[in-house]
């Protein structure tokens, strides 16, 4: 995959995309990430690339020649634009699913109060947010993006990874991870995890799974119930006891 990111800052990118799991995808050949300068396009003599909202108000609105030229000079036409922006859709596990299919993108990175409504409407791009809340800029979020998307890409992460994101915890808050010493300060890895029993081990994650999600995310859990009848009987008495004790099917649709 191809992932084009136009911002003001592209020094930010370097430390999360050179690093880590995205870098070695990189050195794979599997993901190229192209950082874009949007004031490397303006014809301003002093380099800007905002200026003061029509109609007044507060803060400065990012101008659509700079980043105009930025899109045309990477061929953007035709590829699927995300802009960063709070009063975008938020960004959900599907939608990151799609996204991994494609083979190119790019992402606007807004700033100050915003881009012109010029660019977005001329290349339909698409608005997305990563929560209800207001950064500085939209590099934050597209590195956010961009990690979520990237290991959803075949080879970007380990077979065992990948396996576990299809497996029956899919849409669940993750269940307690333990590693070495058994024992520390008084404090015991439980007992099943240790036991070698891949059932009573399946079954025991899924439950921790199932009541992490109850108490912190009871919707996403009203979800993931509607799967029930792809669930084997143990995985349903489980899903069922605990949307029981928590009072939860009267949420369920």
């Amino acid at each position: 995959m191809k992932i084009d990111v136009l911002t003001l800052f592209p020094e930010m990118f370097t430390p999360v995309t050179e690093a880590s799991m995205l870098g070695r995808a990189a050195e794979k050949g599997i993901l190229q990430i192209g950082l874009h300068n949007i004031r490397d396009y303006t014809q301003d003599r002093h380099n800007r690339t905002d200026d003061y909202p029509f109609g007044g108000g507060g803060g400065m609105v990012q101008m659509a020649d700079p980043i105009f030229r930025a899109l045309e000079d990477i061929g953007a036409e035709g590829q699927r634009l995300l802009y960063m922006s709070p009063r975008g859709k938020v960004i959900d596990q599907p939608m990151l699913e799609e996204l991994a299919e494609e083979k190119q993108m790019v992402i606007l990175c807004g700033h100050y109060e915003g881009v012109d409504q010029r660019v977005l409407d001329h290349w339909n791009a698409e608005e997305v947010s990563i929560g209800d809340y207001i950064l500085t800029g939209g590099e934050l979020p597209a590195m956010v993006l961009i990690d979520a998307v990237a290991r959803l890409i075949p080879g970007v992460l380990g077979n065992a990874d990948s396996a576990l994101d299809e497996s029956i915890y899919s849409g669940l808050l993750e269940h307690p991870q333990y590693t070495q010493p058994r024992s520390y300060r008084d404090m015991e890895v439980p007992e099943v995890l240790t036991s070698g029993n891949h059932r009573r081990i399946h079954l025991w994650r899924l439950q921790q799974s199932l009541e992490l999600t109850a108490r912190r995310r009871p919707e996403m859990l009203a979800e993931y119930a509607k799967r029930r009848e792809t669930l084997d009987k143990d995985e349903r008495r489980l899903l069922d006891s605990t949307l029981q004790a928590y009072d939860l099917y009267r949420i369920i649709k």
